[in-house]
């Protein structure tokens, strides 16, 4: 297969260039494409990949509520030109999405068929990218994940709540986390994996990947610290306390009911894939 991943040196993008090696691959990055110019269909025409896969994203999630023309641009015009591109050349899309497309009330896992509700810009624009694909090409993989983390850091957001989160430890006598905002952290080795075996399939549609298990952002601080055998006075806030500017679902945990159709199991713990990349990180300094 030929395959080009666009955003390839992101957190996701840099595993997704690690499991797809063996592939004959085209990195690009933002330097290399823009995704909200059109004039790209261009490029991928020169190429002529047969998937594209699309880790672009404007994803600073309270900078969206001040930048909404940006964040459709990007995240709901971009993937538009993207639908195009690949509809003109008989490619495939892989588009990567959020658990912020739901609205956190349902209080259980959601899975792929149940309806939409954002409740800020992000998921709004998120939410708009996957409809212009949808109608576009039918050779599409939506993707939904949440709270990644990964070696090669977010570059949009100057890292990863874990490295946030080590970084305060060291700077403060005190740490704050929301306790309600329930997610499945997910490790980009691992949802990079799963990617790279739904290839194989010939599966079009929408499906979500997590690491299994929930937790709020509390508790996963709080088993970062305790992985990483750091004493920490850590309290618990919430959401209304902490004052962010977007509103965040209050209950955005994932589950696929597609995965299981497809003969895969549950992708490990987010504890062991945390552990995992506790041991990746150290081996790397």
């Amino acid at each position: 297969m030929k395959i080009i991943l666009i955003g390839a040196t992101g957190q996701l993008g840099s595993d997704l260039r690690k499991i797809l090696a063996s592939e004959e691959l085209i990195p690009l990055t933002h330097q290399d494409i823009e995704i909200t110019n059109p004039q790209m269909l261009e490029m991928l025409k020169k190429y002529q990949p047969d998937i594209v896969i699309n880790t672009a994203a404007y994803h600073r999630v309270d900078e969206c509520e001040d930048n909404v023309l940006k964040a459709f641009q990007v995240n709901a015009f971009g993937a538009r030109n993207l639908a195009l591109a690949c509809k003109g050349i008989d490619a495939m899309l892989v588009h990567m999405s959020t658990d912020y497309v739901f609205a956190g009330e349902k209080r259980e896992p959601y899975i792929e068929s149940d309806v939409p509700n954002p409740i800020n810009a992000y998921g709004i624009s998120k939410l708009a990218g996957e409809h212009f694909i949808r109608y576009l090409l039918p050779k599409h993989l939506i993707i939904r994940t949440s709270g990644l983390f990964g070696i090669a850091g977010s570059s949009g957001k100057g890292g990863n709540f874990i490295e946030l989160m080590l970084k305060l430890a060291r700077e403060r006598n005190e740490i704050k986390v929301v306790d309600d905002q329930i997610l499945s952290p997910t490790y980009t080795v691992d949802l990079a994996g799963r990617i790279k075996e739904l290839l194989g399939t010939g599966f079009y549609g929408t499906c979500h990947i997590t690491n299994s298990g929930l937790c709020s952002w509390y508790e996963f601080a709080k088993a970062i610290f305790e992985f990483s055998g750091l004493q920490v006075n850590l309290k618990r806030t919430t959401t209304e306390e902490f004052g962010a500017k977007a509103n965040r679902p209050g209950y955005s945990v994932l589950r696929s009911s597609v995965l299981p159709q497809l003969g895969f199991g549950e992708l490990r713990s987010w504890p062991e894939a945390l552990k995992a990349y506790l041991k990746e990180r150290s081996e790397a300094r």
